[in-house]
């Protein structure tokens, strides 16, 4: 025979407490027909195997004093992973009479119970295994197939209706004993059947009922989440509404003021119109005065032609000489043209010539060692260069004489237009038909005025060009000797760099010189020293006498012994000293292998 699961045994056991439990609640609770009270004998049964089956395959706990085992570690996670039931959490905790885990945890089922959330608090629970891990084994209820029945089964309890007092009971020393008489079998029971299937329709339709209820609820929220929506637009539509009337009686205070300024621009044009009618009246009126007068004028003027026929041919004589001045001074603008045409060929001369300073320029940058050379020749090119600045100023000075003559030709010309012109309109209002001729020639000669002053002009904005232009050339002739001071000071750096080179190399001389003696003192010392790496360091004892002088050692004649060689030698004897730079004072060398000497207690100092 197989031998069975023991836990697998516990937790069908358990599931079918539970299932027996839920049953028999229902059912009595239907039948009872009102609210249960917490001393309803089976709720408190059910209560009972729902701590046994949360505390099947619990994980048993350390604490200071005993192990412990309790079931408010899992029920505490609910807070965490259902929001809604922080208030049963925080109500259990807030409980005075509690002070076990354990009474926490049963006050919180029967919290549950009455908020009907009870199988939704314990789904959260069962899909959290890995949560649930750390407070149960592996082969607990809670964490197999089984606990999710029993969450399944709870779903059931909905239906009933509880009103239990949790702060008066001692929930901390209950005894938690399942009575298995309630849930034996009698006659009565099997009789029953027809009244469990009239329980059942009614529970089917407290389920439905509740489920209408539930989403009833859901579309209240969401009504009520529409109707803030709504309510937050319309006070902005509001606002925007108050906004656009504010717009609407501005636009209509500007739109008055406009028809007012209208109605006066209307106003004063109708009086300046009237004002301009009254003015062509009296216009007509002095007209036809004034053409009496003409007519009389006319008669008058008929006498004078004779006189001023011959006045006529006076100007023409006069209009001939002027013409004849117009030549020449026709052919003196002409020749001003060719002067100027030369000068800009002149220029076109010299900004090539400043084109190949500037090329040299560049060159005297790029050949340092030729440098002298290259000052000398751009030397010579600034002297050309000034001489030619000078000749431009000197044609320069010329041309605007010249101009200064034309002007005062032209001015003479304009005042003898002037006089013929006022001569011309005090006769033309008599002589108009006869003089069309002489006004032609005078139109004419306006338009070869106005000719003139255009060449006028040019030649005026000839000339600042060339201005500009001459001011270029000295800005490059500055440039020019600023380079020329910018070499010199490069060249005195070149001397003092030349200077401290020849300085620095000395300087290396005279150290390779004493590093040369320096090597060979060192290698008579070597050989000094393999000469003597035999010899063996007299003792103190024995050292009683100077090798030199053979006197014995006192405190006025210290001992002095030489590392290499061995040899001991007094204070007077060993006066060789040499500098050493890591040593303010000098040391004492041996006389044999100039090896530095240490200093010793003689024997008979202590």
């Amino acid at each position: 025979l197989a031998v069975k699961d023991p836990t697998a045994v516990e937790r069908a056991n358990l599931l079918n407490m539970a299932k027996l439990s839920i049953k028999g609640l229902i059912e009595s609770a239907l039948s009872f027909g009102r609210t249960l009270d917490s001393d309803y004998p089976p709720l408190q049964q059910f209560f009972v195997v729902m701590e046994h089956c949360l505390k099947h395959g619990l994980k048993v706990r350390k604490s200071f004093l005993s192990y412990n085992k309790t079931i408010w570690g899992p029920l505490e996670l609910v807070e965490k992973l259902y929001p809604e039931a922080e208030e049963i959490a925080a109500s259990v905790r807030d409980l005075p009479g509690l002070k076990t885990p354990l009474g926490r945890a049963r006050a919180w089922l029967r919290l549950a119970l009455m908020q009907k959330k009870m199988a939704d608090y314990l789904r959260c629970l069962i899909i959290q295994r890995d949560l649930l891990s750390e407070f149960y084994e592996y082969h607990a209820l809670m964490m197999e197939e089984e606990g999710a029945v029993i969450v399944g089964l709870l779903v059931g309890l909905n239906v009933i209706d509880a009103n239990l007092c949790v702060k008066g009971e001692d929930l901390d020393s209950q005894v938690g004993v399942i009575d298995f008489s309630v849930y034996l079998k009698s006659d009565d029971d099997i009789g029953g059947k027809e009244r469990n299937v009239q329980i059942a329709a009614i529970l089917d339709q407290k389920n439905y009922v509740e489920e209408l209820n539930r989403q009833l609820n859901s579309t209240v929220s969401s009504l009520h989440a529409r109707v803030d929506s709504l309510e937050k637009s319309n006070t902005k539509l509001i606002e925007e509404l108050a906004i656009a009337k504010n717009n609407i009686i501005k636009l209509q205070e500007e739109n008055h003021q406009l028809r007012s300024e209208n109605t006066l621009i209307l106003m004063k044009t109708q009086h300046h119109l009237e004002v301009s009618k009254v003015d062509v009246e009296a216009e007509l009126q002095t007209y036809k005065h004034s053409r009496q007068g003409l007519d009389e004028m006319y008669s008058e003027a008929r006498r004078q032609l004779r006189e001023e026929a011959q006045l006529r041919q006076d100007m023409e004589n006069e209009l001939v000489v002027q013409v004849s001045m117009k030549h020449e001074i026709e052919l003196a603008m002409k020749l001003l043209e060719k002067d100027i045409h030369e000068k800009q060929d002149t220029l076109i001369g010299l900004r090539q010539q400043l084109d190949e300073v500037k090329a040299i320029n560049v060159e005297m940058y790029q050949k340092l060692q030729v440098s002298e050379d290259a000052m000398k020749e751009k030397n010579e090119i600034i002297s050309r260069l000034e001489d030619k600045t000078n000749e431009i100023n000197a044609t320069m000075k010329q041309l605007e004489q010249r101009l200064q003559q034309a002007e005062k030709a032209q001015m003479e010309a304009e005042a003898e237009d002037e006089k013929l012109k006022q001569e011309y309109v005090n006769k033309s209002e008599s002589l108009q038909n006869e003089f069309s001729q002489k006004e032609k020639q005078l139109l004419q000669l306006e338009t070869d005025l106005k000719i003139e002053k255009e060449w006028r002009q040019t030649l005026e904005d000839d000339l600042q060009k060339e201005k500009e232009t001459v001011s270029h050339l000295k800005t490059e002739t500055q440039e020019i000797v600023t380079l020329k001071k910018e070499f010199l000071k490069l060249q005195e750096k070149n001397k003092q760099l030349k200077s401290t080179c020849e300085d620095q190399e000395a300087a290396l001389q005279e150290l390779a010189s004493k590093l040369s003696e320096s090597k060979l003192k060192i290698e008579d010392i070597k050989e000094a020293n393999k000469a003597l790496q035999g010899q063996v360091w007299l003792k103190d004892k024995e050292a009683t006498h100077c090798k030199l002088c053979e006197k014995e050692f006192s405190l006025s004649k210290r001992k002095h012994h030489c590392r290499n060689c061995g040899e001991i030698f007094c204070n007077a004897c060993s006066d060789n000293e040499l500098p050493l730079p890591s040593s303010p004072k000098p040391v004492r060398v041996c006389d044999s292998c100039h090896a530095i000497l240490i200093q010793r207690c003689s024997s008979n100092v202590p």
